[in-house]
């Protein structure tokens, strides 16, 4: 990779030196073609080398500095937020990373076209590239991150353990070896003892690692963790260390200068992870002396200085909670994705502070003037299927309301409301970060933030976190990276445990939903009645159209039912009307489940709303309307606020509703029996579809990275077939049951969509 970079560094310079003067006034706010060598240049213009998130959080530091910034695009991001924050955008290519954001050359030409004189690399991406670093500073770029050789150095996991080593910093057992002959690492596995971790030795994020607890399983594991590694990071290098068994995952931030100044600021426990990526970060750690937070900050400066380091990084280190020793596992040298933890906690900005030590400035503080003030929780918001083990989802925000930002609430998002999560991309939505006095204010704080964080559109994880937060475990700190596997049936199956529980629930939501949706109804249709009604008395053909349960007011091609007028007309009885409700128990993974509701529209404004089969007494309800989709609802005298989004789908019309702490999602079919003809209300009807046994669908939208059976071929049960990947993350799909592959028809490099039948498995030899 470096001499192609250096190749590209090359053409770089002589398409600079060749661009028209007119094209170069047109694109620069300044001269790029200063002579060799280069000196540091001032940071007064940045590009910002990535998407979503982050890039908008390093251009909103930059605009506060009153520093213009130039964002990249791919094609699938023509449109996002990032590129309309920025003061200008480039674009890169093609939505594959490959093709677009990790096309090095096209990022340095895109910040000299503009003018940058800095790249923000973000996290992820070509962020730990030394290659990338070593390029934008032979282009006379600030690379606003290390110096290349602490990312190379570091960014060798091999090697950084063996530096680690020398510098007094403990080790975990295990392999760093460059001879990655597989017989040899199965050997080293051995002697290691089960159960071992294997890992990529170059990115991070969970991305190729594995646990492997015997030797049966060794070579597969190795095999899929080199093409998960090679997909993601270019390299699949492995290490293989001994697996600690009850770990918690602590980190420590750090910062250097280029005076030769490092400090830490405090730690960051982020053992919360599911397919080992961090869900929920705190700062400080919880349940750690002042002994072991003195002495674990002092192994990470040393870490830092040993390879010179400045800017932003992080060490890693795993807690063995049996014997209370930690151990180095990795430096992060970037600007990591929970860094907003530390930023509450410590009260600096740590995207400003990187931009200055660009600049060549100092430290703003010393170590002794790091104070450290409250604590701080941030959690990951994912489109995601949570019952189908956290594989990763894509689709539209229909509707999309965080929580309001104020000086102890932040939403990191690089989304708005319409915009579509890819499959190109990570699918992490936002990180909502909160700060309190004390770990248990900031953890109500967090509870309270994720009940109003209101999604809908696609699956998210904002249940499970809710879980999470709410867990007695995990309110007494008591964390390890296996806590989501051990309290599983808890965070899982909570719905299932409680199922009357979650009826009721279920229940009360459709109900407060369709008195909503008639208020909704009844104020969008008043002035139209109020029009219609006007023209009753200059239209040749208007009139009347009666039924048992209802009288609709005709005029030209218009009609309204007269259920919408206040009071509701009816001869000798109140107007009624019945609503359907298809629960989506998707959240809880369980069938989904019909609910009947007859409203009554009482002369008062007020409605009574009852199960049609009479099985929960039913409930006088008054509706105010706040806004478009707010609501203040009154039952019995108790208020409440309600939130409903609407939007279409699959041929079905989808209601979410948000009360309380409680957030629901139903499919409807409404069968207004007293209206004839009313197009202000469609109906709707839930497709579903029948599959014959044994059919296999996609778990989530992907490529296809390899097909391991023929069609026709015979199948075990749990034998695998295929091998999905998205969000660069690989999933193996087996088989359901033994018996024989048919319909297989997907192929390598071929895209597949979510739920698409993949294969179906039959029984009986028929070929």
């Amino acid at each position: 990779m470096a001499s192609r970079l250096l190749r590209f560094h090359h053409q770089l310079r002589r398409r600079r030196h060749g661009a028209s003067p007119a094209l170069t006034r047109l694109l620069s706010s300044s001269s790029s073609s200063a002579p060799d060598p280069l000196p540091p240049p001032t940071v007064d213009k940045v590009l910002v080398a990535n998407r979503g998130e982050i890039a908008c959080r390093v251009m909103r530091t930059a605009r506060r500095l009153g520093i213009p910034t130039v964002a990249v695009y791919s094609d699938a991001d023509r449109a996002a937020l990032h590129v309309r924050a920025a003061d200008e955008a480039v674009r890169l290519g093609p939505p594959p990373a490959r093709e677009s954001y990790l096309n090095a050359v096209a990022i340095v030409d895109a910040a000299l076209r503009t003018g940058a004189k800095a790249i923000h690399p973000g996290y992820g991406f070509l962020s730990e590239s030394a290659d990338f670093a070593q390029l934008c500073e032979s282009e006379g770029l600030a690379f606003i991150g290390p110096p290349p050789s602490a990312i190379r150095d570091m960014g060798d996991k091999s090697a950084s353990k063996r530096i680690m080593g020398a510098a007094g910093v403990p080790l975990v057992p295990g392999y760093h070896g460059a001879d990655q002959d597989i017989e040899l690492l199965k050997l080293e596995a051995d002697k290691i003892g089960y159960p071992v971790l294997i890992k990529p030795t170059h990115g991070g994020g969970g991305k190729g690692m594995r646990i492997v607890q015997g030797p049966d399983d060794f070579v597969d594991s190795v095999l899929s963790a080199q093409r998960e590694a090679a997909a993601s990071f270019g390299i699949d290098t492995l290490l293989i260390e001994k697996y600690i068994t009850q770990p918690r995952h602590i980190e420590v931030q750090v910062f250097g200068d280029k005076h030769g100044n490092a400090i830490h600021l405090y730690e960051r426990d982020c053992s919360l992870q599911r397919r080992h990526q961090k869900i929920i970060e705190e700062a400080p750690a919880p349940n750690v002396t002042a002994e072991f937070r003195t002495h674990i900050g002092k192994a990470a400066v040393s870490a830092a200085k040993a390879v010179g380091y400045y800017s932003a990084g992080t060490v890693e280190f795993i807690v063995d909670t049996l014997s209370g020793e930690f151990y180095f596992m990795e430096m992060n040298t970037r600007l990591q994705v929970e860094h907003p933890v530390t930023e509450m906690i410590v009260g600096q900005d740590l995207v400003e502070w990187q931009i200055r030590v660009a600049n060549g400035e100092r430290l703003p503080l010393s170590q002794e003037q790091v104070l450290l003030n409250g604590h701080a929780f941030e959690a990951r918001i994912y489109a995601e299927n949570v019952p189908r083990g956290f594989l990763p989802a894509t689709g539209t925000l229909h509707h999309y309301q965080p929580v309001p930002s104020s000086t102890t609430v932040r939403v990191e998002t690089g989304v708005e409301q319409g915009d579509t999560v890819s499959m190109h991309y990570d699918p992490m939505i936002a990180k909502l970060v909160v700060w309190g006095e004390s770990r248990n204010a900031a953890l109500v704080k967090l509870k309270n933030s994720l009940s109003n964080f209101q999604i809908a559109g696609l699956p998210t994880n904002i249940a499970f976190l809710q879980e999470l937060a709410g867990h007695s475990a995990f309110e007494r700190g008591l964390v390890d990276t296996h806590f989501i596997e051990r309290y599983k049936n808890d965070l899982l199956n909570s719905a299932a445990k409680a199922s009357g529980e979650a009826h009721d629930a279920a229940a009360l939501g459709a109900i407060l939903a369709a008195a909503c949706i008639c208020r909704k109804d009844h104020i969008t249709s008043e002035e139209s009645l109020r029009m219609l009604c006007r023209l009753f008395f200059c239209h040749s053909t208007t009139f009347l159209i009666w039924s048992d349960l209802n009288i609709c007011l005709s005029v030209g091609d218009k009609t309204l039912s007269v259920w919408y007028s206040h009071p509701p007309f009816r001869m000798h009885h109140s107007a009624k009307r019945l609503m359907e409700f298809e629960f989506d128990k998707e959240l809880e993974g369980s069938s989904d489940e019909l609910l009947k509701l007859l409203i009554t529209y009482r002369s008062d404004g007020s409605y009574f709303i009852e199960t049609e089969d009479g099985s929960s007494p039913g409930l006088d309800i008054k509706v105010d309307d706040k806004g478009e989709h707010d609501f203040r609802v009154d039952i019995g005298g108790v208020q409440t606020d309600v939130t409903l989004a609407f939007y279409s789908k699959d041929n079905s019309k989808h209601i979410h509703i948000w009360h309380g702490k409680h957030h629901h999602h139903y499919r409807q079919t409404m069968r207004t029996e007293e209206l004839l003809d009313d197009s202000s209300q469609p109906s709707h009807v839930s497709e579903g579809r029948s599959l014959p046994k044994g059919s296999v669908l996609a778990p989530m939208a992907g490529l296809v990275v390899k097909v391991l059976l023929k069609d026709g071929a015979q199948v075990e049960d749990n034998q695998p077939v295929m091998v999905i990947e998205a969000m660069k993350m690989e999933h193996v799909v087996k088989a359901p049951r033994a018996g024989y592959i048919e319909g297989l028809k997907a192929t390598a490099g071929q895209q597949v969509f979510d739920s698409s039948v993949l294969f179906s498995v039959k029984v009986g030899a028929n070929y």
